[in-house]
């Protein structure tokens, strides 16, 4: 893998190769380069599975790092490729057209925190969230405890209390009794 990442280094401008384990590795890439970095890994390096495609919200960084898993089942190799991108007006080239099933992953990143992904096919369709209209959920400045009281109501019985008080009660319903 080192020799790839050298590789990869000369045409691409890739940085912080981190080997995991010997089947498994990292390495980073600008922006600008990553489409280009990621077909030529799939049509020139054999890495020819879309393994996942996901996003980390780095909001004291403002920025959002995409990774994206790709395996080469000839050597067994997983190679993860870091893109990190704007928080503000955050987009990225799709790669819908190397592998199909990379729309729904776009579909899905942009409806969770908002990162679009232009010319990808329904990237603007509602994908799980119909009718959403608050801020992406999956953006670390959404409030779930504020929405969660906003929109549902209170239900009976539900109270708040100590995990290791209930826990106590719960197992330990004599505990100090006769003692």
């Amino acid at each position: 893998m080192k020799q790839l990442f050298d590789r990869l280094q000369a045409l691409f401008g890739v940085t912080d190769f981190e080997r995991k384990r010997d089947d498994l590795a990292f390495l980073k890439v600008p922006k600008d380069h990553a489409e280009m970095l990621i077909r030529h890994l799939r049509d020139h390096e054999g890495f020819s599975h879309l393994v996942f495609f996901s996003a980390v919200d780095y909001i004291e960084d403002d920025i959002f790092r995409l990774i994206y898993m790709l395996h080469n089942y000839g050597t067994r190799d997983t190679l993860g490729v870091h893109v990190d991108i704007a928080r503000e007006n955050a987009g990225m080239t799709s790669i819908h057209t190397l592998w199909a099933q990379a729309a729904l992953y776009q579909r899905e990143l942009k409806e969770m925190f908002g990162i679009d992904f232009p010319g990808s096919p329904g990237v603007d369709e509602d994908f799980m969230l119909e009718g959403w209209d608050e801020i992406p959920p999956m953006r670390r400045e959404f409030d779930t405890r504020a929405y969660a009281e906003k929109t549902f109501f209170p239900r009976e019985g539900r109270e708040k209390s100590d995990p290791r008080t209930h826990m106590r009660k719960q197992f330990y319903p004599n505990w100090g009794e006769g003692e």
